[in-house]
C-alpha cells in the first residue's frame, strides 16, 4: 500500500521528535495500534461524575443542593486556573491580563446568574429538613473560594473591616491570617468561641492557606497590576475588568447568598442558624465586610458605600 506524501511527512516529523527525546517511535506506534478509540463518556468520566451526588437524606431536593455546590466548585477550579496564569506569567501584557480577567468574570457571572437554582429551585420545607443531616458542614468551608481571595489580593486587604486600619503589609502573614474577615463568620455570637465548623476548616486548610499566601506574597493579581507600567495600569479595559471582578466576587456573589439565606433562614422576623452555626447576617453582607481586592481602583465614596444600598433595602424591609 502506497503511503501518501502528507502522511510520510508527518511520520518523518514524528520520527525526528521521538529521536530528539530519546524515545523509540515504533513503541509509540504500537501503542496507537493497541489503544481504544476515545469516547465522550470515557474522556469526561461521565459515570464517575454522575456517581458523586451522594445525598444524606431521602428528600429529592437535596440532589439539587449537592449538585449545584459541586458545579460551583468546578467553576472555582477554572477561576483559580486562570488566576495562576496571570500570577505566573513572566511577561504579563494588558491584553493577556484582560483576557484572563474576562474569563474569570464570565465564570462568576454564570454562577451569579444561575444562583436562582439555590434561591428559588428548592422547596423551603425540604431544605429546612435535609439541612439538619448536613451538620456541621457549611458552604463557609469552601477552600477554593478562600484560595481565589488569596490569589487576588494581599492578606491585609482581607482583614476584618473594623480592625483593618490596624494592620498593614508590615505584619506577618500569620498575624494577618489570624485576623482575616471570614473567621468572624465562624464565631458563636453567644459564647464568642469558634464553632466546630471553623475549627474543622482551620485544622484542614490553615497550612495550605498560609503556604499559598507565602507563595504569592507581593505577587497576587493586585501586585501584578501595580507592577505594570503606568500606561498599562491606565488601560481602561483592564481597569474595567478588575473592577468587574471586585464587584462580582465581593458584592454580587455575596448578595446571591444573602438572597438564599433570607429565603430559607428568615421567617417572621426570626433567624434560623446556618448549618455550620455561622452568623450569616453579620458575615455575608458586603456592606459590613467591605472587602475589595483592588482598593486603589475605587473612590473613597465608593468604598464607603460598598454594597450599602442593597443592605439598607434588605434590612428596611425587615422592619
Amino acid at each position: 500500500m502506497e503511503i501518501k506524501p502528507e502522511i510520510a511527512e508527518r511520520i518523518s516529523k514524528l520520527e525526528e521528535k521521538f529521536r530528539n527525546s530519546g524515545q523509540d517511535m515504533g513503541s509509540y506506534l504500537d501503542g496507537l495500534l493497541y489503544d481504544r478509540y476515545l469516547s465522550y463518556w470515557d474522556y469526561i468520566s461521565v459515570d464517575t461524575l454522575l456517581s458523586l451526588q451522594k445525598t444524606n437524606t431521602h428528600f429529592p431536593d437535596e440532589t439539587i443542593f449537592i449538585t449545584y455546590h459541586q458545579i460551583t466548585e468546578l467553576y472555582f477550579k477554572l477561576i483559580i486556573h486562570e488566576q495562576k496564569q496571570i500570577i505566573e506569567n513572566p511577561t504579563l501584557t494588558p491584553s493577556f491580563f484582560i483576557e484572563k480577567l474576562k474569563r474569570i468574570n464570565r465564570y462568576f457571572r454564570i454562577l451569579i446568574d444561575s444562583f436562582d437554582v439555590m434561591i428559588k429551585g428548592m422547596e423551603r420545607e425540604q431544605f429546612l429538613k435535609f439541612r439538619m443531616a448536613l451538620l456541621p458542614a457549611s458552604g463557609f468551608q469552601s477552600a477554593q473560594f478562600r484560595m481565589i481571595e488569596l490569589y487576588s489580593t494581599p492578606l491585609e486587604h482581607l482583614v476584618s473591616a473594623d480592625i483593618r486600619t490596624d494592620f498593614s503589609e508590615t505584619n506577618t502573614l500569620e498575624e494577618l491570617y489570624e485576623n482575616i474577615y471570614w473567621k468572624k463568620g465562624g464565631i458563636d455570637l453567644k459564647t464568642g468561641e469558634k464553632t466546630l465548623t471553623l475549627r474543622q476548616f482551620e485544622k484542614r486548610y490553615t497550612p495550605r492557606f498560609l503556604r499559598i499566601a507565602n507563595q504569592v506574597k507581593e505577587n497576587t493579581i493586585y501586585h501584578r497590576y501595580l507592577g505594570m507600567a503606568e500606561e498599562d495600569r491606565n488601560n481602561k479595559d483592564l481597569i474595567k475588568a478588575m473592577r468587574d471582578l471586585d464587584v462580582n466576587v465581593n458584592i454580587n456573589w455575596l448578595l446571591m447568598h444573602m438572597g438564599a439565606a433570607y429565603r430559607y433562614l428568615s421567617k417572621d422576623k426570626s433567624t434560623i442558624k446556618a448549618t455550620g452555626g455561622t452568623n450569616w447576617k453579620q458575615f455575608l453582607p458586603p456592606g459590613f465586610q467591605k472587602i475589595s481586592f483592588f482598593p486603589n481602583l475605587w473612590s473613597k465614596e465608593e468604598q464607603e458605600d460598598w454594597g450599602k444600598q442593597w443592605v439598607n433595602h434588605t434590612f428596611n424591609t425587615e422592619k
